[in-house]
């Protein structure tokens, strides 16, 4: 039996991704590694700090001495942790946005990346940016931040917090090739938004479908 850990920096995506491990992976145990102190920190500091980096790969080694096959990174805003952390480690380390960028790579153009959590920008950007360049694709990334959203969804709800929010997704929507949502914490945005002119890509069933073939499966 494989196992699998998720390291998050929130309880919001525990659930989502559950249900997604149950549904893509049947089979494999997952073993959640949640401190949600990381995400204030960085938030805090306005970016990734060696504090947080440090712990992001004490919990990747963590879960390596567990037994562990792979790791999926929750958190946009600690992305680039993980390639920190991917060089001491033998198992595989994946962002769950990584698939989802390199969707909208692949349409290029102008790509808007909405976040609600201002640190989650620069990483996911340049997250898109890279894929485009290893695709040779010609891409213009629009950073879009929806200030407040993610604290009325943790005081909230999904309701209040998806209010914020559609009006300014379809207004990107109509001068995009493609939006991005870059967090997986916007997952409860997906169904709202079927009827949008251009792609909307949200990350977390990309970022978990991606670990069948990380796993062998």
């Amino acid at each position: 039996m494989k196992k699998m850990a998720i390291i998050h920096t929130s309880f919001v995506s525990v659930n989502d991704l559950a249900a997604l491990c149950k549904e893509i992976l049947p089979g494999v145990t997952v073993v959640n590694i949640v401190d949600d102190s990381l995400l204030p920190e960085v938030r805090e500091h306005g970016g990734l700090t060696a504090n947080v980096t440090r712990r992001i790969c004490a919990y990747a080694v963590e879960a390596q001495q567990m037994g562990c096959d792979a790791i999926l990174n929750q958190c946009s805003s600690v992305g680039e942790a993980v390639d920190v952390a991917q060089g001491l480690l033998c198992i595989p380390y994946r962002k769950v946005d990584g698939p989802m960028a390199e969707q909208a790579a692949a349409i290029g153009g102008r790509i808007a990346v909405i976040a609600t959590v201002p640190t989650t920008l620069g990483p996911s950007c340049r997250l898109v940016e890279q894929a485009a360049a290893r695709l040779n694709t010609k891409a213009e990334v629009v950073p879009v931040y929806v200030d407040g959203a993610f604290d009325v969804l943790l005081k909230q709800g999904a309701d209040a917090h998806n209010a914020m929010l559609i009006e300014r997704v379809r207004q990107e929507a109509v001068r995009a090739s493609c939006v991005v949502l870059a967090q997986g914490s916007m997952l409860c945005l997906a169904p709202l938004l079927t009827d949008m002119p251009v792609p909307v890509f949200t990350c977390p069933r990309l970022g978990v479908t991606q670990m069948k073939a990380v796993l062998g499966l």
